[in-house]
C-alpha cells in the first residue's frame, strides 16, 4: 500500500513524460517530411495558389483592420507619452519602428492564426476522420505532398506580404491620430520614419512573418493530420492549433528578436 503511493505518481509522471517526448518527436518528424516533399517534384501549384489566396487574400480584411487600429493606438499613446518630455516629434519615428520590427509580424500572425489556422486545422481534420486522406493514400496521392507541402509554402509567401501590408497600413492609421488629431506636422511625421526605420528593421520584420508563416502552417496541418475521433476530435485540433500556433509565436517572438541585430 504504502509502495504502491510512491511509485504510481512516479508511474504516471513518467508515463506523462514518455508521451510528452513522443508527441515532440513526431511534430518534428512530420515538419521534416514536408520539407523532404518539398524539394520533389512535380510541384502542386495550383493546390499552392489555392492556399496563398485561402491564407492570404481572404485574411486581407483582419489585417486591414487591425493593422489600422493597431496604428492609432500607437499614435495616440505615442503623443500622450512624448508630449510629457516634449519629444512629440518623435511620434512617427515610435509607431514606424514599433510596427516594422514588433506588433506587425505578431499581431498579423496571430489574426492568421485565429482565421486561417483553425480553419486549416478543421478542414484537414474533417478529410482526416471521414477518411479523405485514407483515400488519397489509397489512390497513390501521397497526402504531404498533396495537402502540407502547399500549406506550408502558401504561409511562407504570404505571411511576408501580409505583415508588410499591416505595416503600411499601421504608419498610416498612427498618422491619422497623430497629424489630423493632434495636429503634428505630416512632414516631421515621417521626416522622422525616413530617419530613424532602417533596413535592418524592415529585415528583422521580413525574417519574423517568414517564420511565422511556418509557424501557423506547420502547427495547423499537424494537428489536422493527427485529429482525435468525431467531431469533438477535430474541435479539440482545432483549439489546440491555435493556442499552440500562438505560444509559439510569441515564445520565437522573444528568441529572433533577441538574436536578429
Amino acid at each position: 500500500m504504502i509502495g504502491a503511493l510512491f511509485v504510481d505518481p512516479v508511474e504516471r509522471l513518467g508515463r506523462a513524460t514518455l508521451g510528452c517526448v513522443t508527441a515532440l518527436g513526431r511534430f518534428g518528424v512530420f515538419f521534416a517530411q514536408a520539407l523532404f516533399w518539398l524539394v520533389i517534384p512535380p510541384f502542386k501549384l495550383e493546390q499552392t495558389l489555392h492556399r496563398i489566396s485561402f491564407i492570404g487574400f481572404r485574411s486581407l480584411s483582419v489585417i486591414l483592420l487591425t493593422g489600422a487600429f493597431t496604428g492609432m493606438v500607437l499614435g495616440l499613446q505615442g503623443v500622450i507619452l512624448l508630449r510629457r518630455v516634449g519629444s512629440e516629434a518623435f511620434v512617427g519615428a515610435a509607431v514606424a519602428v514599433s510596427l516594422v520590427r514588433e506588433l506587425g509580424p505578431v499581431v498579423s500572425a496571430l489574426m492568421v492564426t485565429g482565421r486561417a489556422g483553425s480553419a486549416l486545422a478543421a478542414e484537414i481534420g474533417v478529410m482526416r476522420i471521414t477518411e479523405q486522406i485514407d483515400a488519397l493514400t489509397v489512390m497513390a496521392l501521397n497526402p504531404m505532398r498533396y495537402l502540407v507541402v502547399p500549406t506550408i509554402v502558401a504561409g511562407v509567401v504570404a505571411m511576408p506580404l501580409l505583415g508588410a501590408i499591416f505595416d503600411v497600413v499601421g504608419i498610416y492609421g498612427g498618422y491619422l491620430v497623430a497629424v489630423q488629431l493632434f495636429g503634428l506636422s505630416g512632414g516631421t511625421y515621417f521626416g522622422q520614419i525616413q530617419s530613424f526605420l532602417t533596413t535592418t528593421d524592415i529585415w528583422v520584420g521580413f525574417w519574423k512573418s517568414l517564420a511565422f508563416g511556418v509557424i501557423i502552417t506547420w502547427v495547423a496541418c499537424y494537428k489536422g493530420f493527427y485529429v482525435g475521433h468525431g467531431a469533438e476530435g477535430v474541435g479539440r485540433a482545432t483549439t489546440e492549433a491555435v493556442v499552440l500556433a500562438s505560444v509559439l509565436i510569441l515564445v520565437l517572438d522573444y528568441f529572433l528578436g533577441s538574436v536578429l541585430p
